[in-house]
């Protein structure tokens, strides 16, 4: 014969609260869902964060983090530094995109929007730290999202 799960006292006498409409979400939580739910493209491919080292010759230091997002036709790279508690990034597109490419750094709370180099290369500074995405449109291409990922400085 198997038990069901236990459940301790507390836990169980949140969740009636729950099912009761006793202790409903706080309105602050609710508000960041619908916020970070806005963010979502569902039309985009995401790329998914992989391991990267420092390319030999490359000088490197502490403060200095390396990045790299991949989806099956695009890879973004990012160099991460921060100064004075902002974020600099500096990213490269590969293969570079076609003319009319774009980027935009999105964090939680504002879009920074950069046209991309013939070589596929950007460069946003003065983010905060936290999460950020960057995104590349391409034209007659599907868009490409890097997964969310937090800055901690």
């Amino acid at each position: 014969m198997t038990h069901p799960p236990s459940i301790d006292d507390e836990s169980l006498i949140a969740a009636l609260r729950l099912s009761g409409g006793r202790d409903p979400v706080p309105a602050h939580v609710a508000a960041a869902a619908q916020a970070v739910f806005g963010l979502r493209l569902p039309e985009a491919v995401t790329a998914r964060s992989t391991v990267t080292t420092a390319p030999a010759g490359i000088r490197s230091s502490d403060e200095t983090r390396l990045l790299r997002f991949a989806a099956a036709e695009l890879t973004v790279d990012l160099e991460v530094t921060s100064m004075d508690g902002l974020v600099d990034l500096a990213g490269q597109v590969s293969p570079p995109p076609e003319a009319g490419a774009r980027v935009e750094v999105r964090t939680l709370h504002l879009t920074e929007a950069r046209e991309l180099s013939p070589t596929g290369q950007f460069a946003v500074t003065g983010l905060p730290p936290g999460w950020f995405s960057v995104v590349c449109h391409r034209p007659e291409h599907s868009s490409v999202a890097t997964s969310w990922t937090r800055i901690r400085l």
